[in-house]
């Protein structure tokens, strides 16, 4: 951040110090730290055979990210072969020519963390953060794939993974408002724009795509020159060199393909379409089409959209949310891809408005906006964020936006693999001139409106499929060489043989003088320091008091404190680059704050505030609360949430502290009468400074943090006697099982669920439970996942669950599958599970070994982040755990047997689960009536019965 900021923010500590009502004492008057560089550096190197190689060096985890990206995507797909880039990434997640099973086993074995794999309109990405031992594993892995896939493809795994992909497109627009992405494509681009068509493809062409076709497909853009690795973590630039020569070098290039031209597809006119679906209110989705990636606008136009809609404070939420109270949320940003990007602005309108209002009021700000540009303060609170987000974002070396992502990412659009620097510079040398400029030029005339109003779901008629043309593979560009091959695949995967051990960050302790424990784990990787203020008492201390009272108080906490109202507060915390958040759980309340170092002592002064004068001014009471109760007509239409909402209390019974909507939202009766005065009783009550505990991850040590947190809270004192939480008293499992629908009309897939209760999380029996889920659904190679997944292809995906809990633990298994299969999926899903429970086909060695590995093979690389750590901590007090818990735990799980395991399972009652199978009743009552799985009643989403229709 550049020097002009740092005045500010002393200005800004001297007006919080008189604004937060006397609170923040001296220490915040301070000259702040000087802004942290935020760096990611790299070296480079590239292969005879084109592959371009990234290097990062980072020792803090023993663990390498491994991160591969191919330069073909959607756009790359000629008409008749639309989800081909798509439809390979999952293909390459098959077995290979050297290695016979499921591509993810090897990297199960070995404790790999943040694996997966996603295509979008530019390109295709694996990644993987594998222990530094294991690097030959995931190379050898990877390339063998890039080099070796082609004979390991057959009609059957085609088929296996178009019928996956297939049900992931019907997943997707089986939920609220999931058909308008495909719609806003078409409406934005004209056809024959490699961006008119979804990633995901048509139907009719993933059915009309033969063996040859993908094989084709293939050896066009699979090739070395076509892609990048990236390594980054526990490896240097030698070792890379040597692996990547050894695993990669004899990989032969591929052709060299011609990315399509920079085309933009500005728009010359405005237009607007109408869509129905089953969503319980109207959404309006407003976009341009914008200037591409690498560009200096794209990045000013991120600028601009975190003025106009992306924090709370912005141009669009104050007026629309806060000022007239139009919309329940509304957000607005720009979209960075390689052809052309897109801005967007997204308004969610509350019951009863008229939507032309609010896209008046749209096109006014905008105008505005445009015509003035931002306020310097604007402008300032913008790069703050855009600059906090991205150190935030670089603490991962791996993963969705990690450091090897952002190398990787820069390395395939612009060849630089530091061109992430130029748009820091671009953020941070911006004018306000220039971002009047830059709307005036992209935001004017040439958009699209899609106006989404509650109706009936009207399936998308797919666009008629085109002939592909003949293709020809391209001859391969003589500059390309290859290196011997170093690597006998005939031996197989590499094993591992030694893993590095596991490290957990030492817990240092202290008091505050207002009793409550502080625990502090040192992380010096980057400038941020993370608090998480733990209290007891959560959804559970509901009792007594109207449903959805914790979750509704602690989130209102944010909404202004001390004297700064709602947008006040939101500034000044988007000033300092601070996160703050409040909210509850099951068993336990927390408030959060995430603080750059060099604004440590202002950001913890508002912390502070947040904490003991917390406003909850009526007038933010009533606008929270509507847009509440409409985010629970939400959640009723969204069918994973609306059975989140009526099987915990069907599983615990009336009266349980657990018998309510795990989505801790409360009914709306309850939340429409809640008081200020509940409120503030609730706060009173239960966030007591000396029943606390708080934890503190990240930049800073005891001797800094304690003087300043006492200074802070030191005089915080409770009023009143402190509450305590009625124990959550075990359950009796049902005598038979039984069967709840629920109709979701339209839906295109049902969704399966199974739930039953367990014992607690503090049950001395509860981490062997943790392996049986494990066998049974808890990972991607589990049998439920592998039945109706890789076998059946009737789900994107197959899980099982139980949630950490002080009481009986929620266990549940789902499987959202194709409609058609509702029955023969439910009998499935019973078999495996009855079979397992039963010991009728009881966990194997192989599993276990499997689900051990998984859990204990991925420490050393699970606390790679200091939110991962603050995580751990938090559930050591929650469960009062000693500090080496995570050893001991380590310890349990290695010298688990199969037969400890197996007796496990056996908590899991067949006969006495209770099943809810979300979807259009139509198509899902007959079959699940047939199976005669247990006594069927039809309910609505709120739990009540609803009378068969005649």
């Amino acid at each position: 951040m550049t020097s002009p900021l740092r005045p500010r923010t002393a200005l800004l500590a001297l007006a919080l110090a008189t604004a937060l009502g006397g609170l923040a004492p001296a220490p915040l008057l301070a000259k702040p730290a000087a802004a942290a560089k935020v760096d990611i550096p790299f070296e480079q190197f590239t292969l005879p055979n084109g592959l371009r190689v990234v290097v990062h060096t980072d020792r803090k985890a023993p663990i390498v990210a491994v991160n591969v990206w191919y330069h073909v995507g959607s756009k790359d797909e000629p008409a008749g072969r639309t989800g081909f880039a798509h439809l390979f990434e999952h293909l390459m997640f098959q077995r290979s020519e050297n290695h016979d099973g499921e591509y993810f086993e090897p990297f199960k074995q070995v404790g790999a963390t943040g694996q997966n794999g996603t295509t979008n309109t530019d390109r295709t990405n694996y990644f993987e953060n594998v222990p530094t031992t294991a690097l030959d594993m995931a190379l050898w892995m990877e390339s063998d794939r890039m080099g070796h896939l082609l004979g390991a493809i057959d009609q059957a795994a085609l088929d296996e993974q178009r019928g996956v992909v297939q049900n992931e497109k019907r997943q997707g627009e089986n939920q609220p408002y999931g058909q308008v992405w495909t719609q806003l494509n078409r409406a934005l681009y004209p056809k024959g724009h490699p961006y008119h068509h979804s990633v995901i493809g048509s139907m009719n062409d993933l059915n009309a795509a033969s063996l040859d076709d993908v094989k084709t497909w293939f050896r066009t853009w699979y090739g070395p020159n076509n892609a990048v690795l990236v390594l980054a973590g526990d490896i240097d630039l030698a070792t890379a060199k040597e692996k990547a020569a050894q695993y990669f070098g004899s990989i032969p290039a591929g052709p060299s393909m011609a990315q399509p031209k920079v085309d933009v597809a500005q728009r010359a006119a405005d237009s607007r379409e109408v869509m129905t679906d089953k969503v319980p209110q109207v959404r309006i989705y407003r976009a341009w089409n914008v200037a591409e990636v690498g560009t200096r606008d794209i990045d000013e136009l991120q600028l601009l959209g975190q003025v106009l809609g992306g924090a709370k404070s912005s141009r669009l939420g104050k007026r629309l949310e806060h000022e007239e109270k139009l919309v329940d949320n509304i957000s607005a940003g720009a979209y960075a891809s390689q052809l052309g990007s897109n801005f967007m602005v997204m308004a969610t309108v509350k019951q009863g408005v008229d939507p032309a209002r609010v896209e008046a009021i749209i096109d006014e700000e905008i105008d505005r906006l445009v015509a003035e540009g931002p306020s310097a303060d604007e402008l300032s609170r913008a790069k703050t964020a855009f600059r906090a987000s991205f150190i935030r974002g670089i603490e991962r070396i791996g993963g969705f936006g990690g450091k090897a992502d952002a190398l990787a990412e820069c390395t395939v659009y612009t060849g630089d693999p530091g061109c992430f620097r130029d748009s820091l510079k671009n953020i941070d040398g911006a004018s306000v001139a220039d971002l009047r400029a830059v709307g005036g030029k992209w935001l004017g005339t040439g958009s699209h409106t899609l106006v989404v109003e509650p109706g009936q779901r009207v399936a998308l008629e797919e666009e008629a499929s085109q002939s592909p043309k003949p293709f020809e593979v391209p001859a391969v560009d003589p500059k390309y060489t290859t290196l011997p091959a170093q690597v006998d695949r005939g031996t197989g995967v590499p094993q591992t043989r030694q893993f590095p051990e596991l490290k957990f960050p030492e817990l240092q302790r202290a008091t505050l003088k207002n009793g409550t424990r502080v625990i502090l784990a040192e992380r010096h990787e980057i400038p941020v320091v993370q608090f998480s203020y733990q209290f007891p008492g959560g959804f559970s201390a509901d009792q007594d008091r109207k449903p959805g009272t914790a979750n509704f108080a602690m989130g209102l906490m944010t909404e202004g404190a001390g004297k700064l109202g709602s947008l006040a507060f939101a500034d000044a915390a988007d000033a300092l680059g601070a996160d703050l958040s409040a909210s509850a759980g099951l068993d336990f309340s927390t408030v959060d704050l995430s603080a750059l170092k060099e604004n440590l002592a202002p950001s913890l002064g508002l912390y502070a505030t947040l904490l003991r004068q917390p406003r909850f001014d009526q007038s933010e009471i009533d606008r929270v609360k509507g847009s509440w109760i409409a985010g629970i007509a939400q959640e009723k239409a969204n069918p994973t949430a609306s059975a989140m909402r009526v099987l915990p209390p069907l599983l615990y019974g009336k009266g349980h502290p657990y018998a309510i909507p795990f989505t801790g939202s409360g009914d709306e009766a309850a939340i429409a009468s809640l008081t200020r005065d509940e409120l503030v009783d609730f706060h009173r009550d239960w966030l007591r400074p000396e029943e606390g505990t708080l934890i503190v991850v990240g930049d800073t040590t005891l001797k800094e943090i304690v003087p300043l947190l006492n200074r802070q809270l030191g005089d915080w004192k409770s009023e009143g006697p402190a509450p305590k939480v009625k124990a959550a008293v075990d359950v009796a499992v049902p005598t038979r099982p039984r069967v709840f629908l629920i109709d979701q009309p339209g839906a295109v897939q049902a969704n399966l669920f199974a739930g039953q209760v367990v014992p607690s999380s503090v049950d001395p029996g509860s981490v062997r439970f943790d392996i049986a889920n494990g066998v049974l659904g808890g990972d991607f190679t589990s049998r439920l996942n592998m039945n109706l997944r890789e076998e059946k292809h009737w789900s994107y995906g197959a899980r099982s669950s139980a949630s950490s809990t002080v009481g009986q633990r929620p266990w549940m298994a789902m499987a959202p599958v194709q409609i058609d299969k509702t029955g023969p999926a439910l009998a499935e899903m019973r078999k495996e599970i009855a079979e397992f429970a039963s010991g009728q086909k009881p966990a194997t060695a192989a599993e276990v070994q499997r689900i051990r590995n998984i859990q204990t093979l991925s420490l050393p690389g699970a606390y790679e982040t200091a939110s991962s750590v603050l995580g751990t901590i938090g559930s050591l007090v929650q469960f009062q755990r000693p500090d080496d818990y995570v050893f001991q735990r380590k310890a349990a799980i290695e010298a688990m047997t199969p037969a400890q395991v197996q007796q496990a399972a056996a908590a899991i009652k067949p006969e006495s689960l209770t099943w809810v199978v979300v979807g259009d009743l139509k198509q899902t009552e007959a079959p699940v009536r047939a199976l005669n799985l247990g006594e069927v009643s039809i309910i609505d989403a709120d739990g009540n019965p609803v009378k068969a229709a005649k």
